[in-house]
C-alpha cells in the first residue's frame, strides 16, 4: 500500500509540473488589442469605461463576460476592485531578458487601464508586451497555474491524511476521512482498473487513482464562483492536452507486442487490404488521447458557459439594472434554471472525472490484451 500512495504522490507532482509548463502556452491578446495598447494608461478590459463615461452607459456584452470568466488571467478577482495578485515571469525572445513583477503593477492608481511597466501592459487581465509582439515565452503563475496547484496542495494532503490512516489503523475497519477515500480507491481499482486492464492492473492504478482525483478536485474547484474556486482549469485546453499526452505515452510505452502487430501486420488480413487499414490503425492511436482531450475540455467549458448565460438572464432582461421588472423577471427564471443547472454541473464534475479515468483504463487494457497465436 506504501507503495501504491508513493506512485500517487509521483504522479500528482508530474500533473502540476507539466501543466505548469502548459497553461502559459495561450496567446494573450490578439493584434488589434495590442495596437490600442501603445501607451503607458489604457482602458483594457471590460470593467474599464470611455472618459467621462459610465458603468450604466455601456450596453451589457454578455458574450464579452462570459469569456473573461472562462479564460486565464494574470491575477485572481476576488470582489469588486479586489483581486489577488500573481506572479508575472516572461521570458523575450528579442532582447533575451527576464521580465518579473506582480499582476497589481500593472494596476492604474486612478482605476482606469493598466499601467506600462518595463514595455509590458496587462489586457483583458493578461499581461504581454506593449508593442504586439507575441515573440515570449510566458511562465507566470496565472489563474488556471494557481487552481491547479491548490488542486495539488488539497490530493497531497488528501493522500497523506489517508497513508496516516491506513498506518494507524491497519488491519482494522476504515474511519474518518480513510472511510471516505477507501471505497472510492477500490472503486477504481477493482471496478475499473482490473476489469478493464486484467492481470497488470495494479501497475496502472496509481495512475489512474492520480487522474481521477485531479481531474475531479479541479472540476470541483471551478464550481465555487469565488476565491478560491472559479479558475476554468479543467476546461483549458493546455490541461486536458497535457492529460491527453500522459495518458498517450502511458497506453503506447507499456503496450504488448500482440498490439503493435494487430496495428501494423493484423493476422488473417490479406496484404492489399492492409495498405488502407494500418494507416486507419495508426490514425486510431492519435484519435483515442484526442477524444479524451476533447470530451473533457467541452464537457466543463460548456458547463461553465451554461451557467454564466442564465445568470446574464437577469441584466439582460433587466437592461444592466435599468429596468427594475426587468430584473426581476430574469431573476425569477434564472435562479431556478441555476439550481438546476448547478446540480447537473455537480454531476458532470464527477461524471467527467469518471469517464477520463474509465476511457484511459479501457484504452490501456486494449493495449495489453494478450491474444493465443495458433
Amino acid at each position: 500500500m506504501a507503495k501504491r500512495l508513493i506512485s500517487l504522490l509521483i504522479y500528482t507532482i508530474l500533473f502540476s509540473f507539466f501543466g505548469l509548463a502548459s497553461e502559459n502556452t495561450d496567446s494573450p491578446a490578439t493584434s488589434n488589442e495590442n495596437q490600442a495598447v501603445t501607451t503607458s494608461n489604457v482602458p483594457t478590459d471590460a470593467h474599464s469605461a470611455p472618459h467621462g463615461a459610465t458603468e450604466s452607459d455601456k450596453a451589457f456584452d454578455p458574450v464579452e463576460i462570459i469569456m473573461h470568466h472562462i479564460a486565464d488571467a494574470n491575477e485572481f478577482h476576488i470582489l469588486g476592485n479586489l483581486s489577488l495578485p500573481l506572479p508575472v515571469i516572461i521570458y523575450n525572445k528579442d532582447s533575451k531578458s527576464w521580465f518579473t513583477t506582480m499582476s497589481s503593477s500593472f494596476h492604474s492608481h486612478h482605476g482606469e487601464g493598466s499601467n506600462e511597466v518595463n514595455g509590458y501592459v496587462m489586457s483583458h487581465s493578461r499581461v504581454h508586451p506593449a508593442d504586439g509582439s507575441h515573440n515570449f515565452i510566458d511562465f507566470s503563475i496565472t489563474k488556471n497555474v494557481f487552481a491547479m496547484l491548490m488542486g495539488m496542495l488539497i490530493l497531497f494532503i488528501g493522500l497523506f491524511i489517508t497513508r496516516n490512516a491506513y498506518a494507524k489503523r491497519e488491519n482494522q475497519a476504515p474511519s474518518g476521512f480513510q472511510s471516505l477515500m477507501e471505497p472510492l480507491v477500490q472503486f477504481i481499482a477493482h471496478d475499473i482498473a482490473r476489469e478493464n486492464i486484467g492481470k497488470n492492473y495494479m501497475k496502472f492504478t496509481p495512475f489512474l487513482v492520480c487522474v481521477f482525483f485531479f481531474i475531479l478536485i479541479n472540476n470541483l474547484l471551478g464550481l465555487i464562483p469565488i476565491f478560491p474556486g472559479s479558475a476554468n482549469v479543467s476546461g483549458n485546453i493546455a490541461f486536458t492536452l497535457v492529460l491527453g499526452f500522459i495518458s498517450f505515452i502511458l497506453i503506447n510505452v507499456y503496450a504488448k507486442k500482440d498490439y503493435w502487430i494487430h496495428i501494423f501486420a493484423m493476422p488473417g488480413v490479406p496484404k492489399p487490404l492492409l495498405l488502407i487499414l494500418t494507416p486507419i490503425e495508426i490514425l486510431g492511436l492519435f484519435i483515442k488521447p484526442a477524444s479524451l482531450i476533447l470530451r473533457l475540455f467541452g464537457n466543463i467549458t460548456g458547463g461553465h458557459i451554461a451557467v454564466l448565460s442564465i445568470a446574464s438572464l437577469v441584466f439582460i432582461l433587466g437592461k444592466a439594472g435599468a429596468s427594475v421588472g426587468g430584473s426581476l423577471t430574469g431573476g425569477l427564471i434564472a435562479v431556478p434554471l441555476l439550481i438546476f443547472v448547478n446540480a447537473m454541473e455537480l454531476f458532470v464534475a464527477f461524471l467527467q472525472a469518471y469517464v477520463f479515468t474509465l476511457l484511459t483504463s479501457i484504452f490501456i487494457g486494449i493495449a495489453q490484451e494478450e491474444h493465443a497465436h495458433h
